[in-house]
């Protein structure tokens, strides 16, 4: 096997264990820590826009994702009544 070769298949783990908290949480929590893989930082109506859930669902999906710890929150300086989330794996 070549270095490159290794190199590949190392990175390749790592991504995958990247996600390996999110494995067994539902479909809209994924879908949600995808959204935010691509997405820097949203609040929870912007990601309810980008995933098209329902608002309910992204609250519901946003908490098993904390609960997993795999997303952080924290409040707005622009606007204290929303909190931005962001993944953190």
């Amino acid at each position: 096997m070549s270095t490159s070769e290794a190199l590949a298949g190392s990175e390749s783990e790592a991504k995958a264990d990247r996600w390996e908290p999110v494995r067994d949480l539902p479909p809209s929590a994924k879908l949600v820590a995808k959204v935010l893989d691509y997405e820097d930082t949203l609040t929870q109506s912007q990601i309810a826009e980008e995933t098209l859930l329902p608002a309910r669902t992204v609250r519901y999906a946003l908490t098993r994702l904390e609960d997993a710890g795999v997303v952080s929150s924290r409040f707005s300086f622009s606007d204290a009544r929303k909190r931005l989330y962001r993944l953190t794996v």
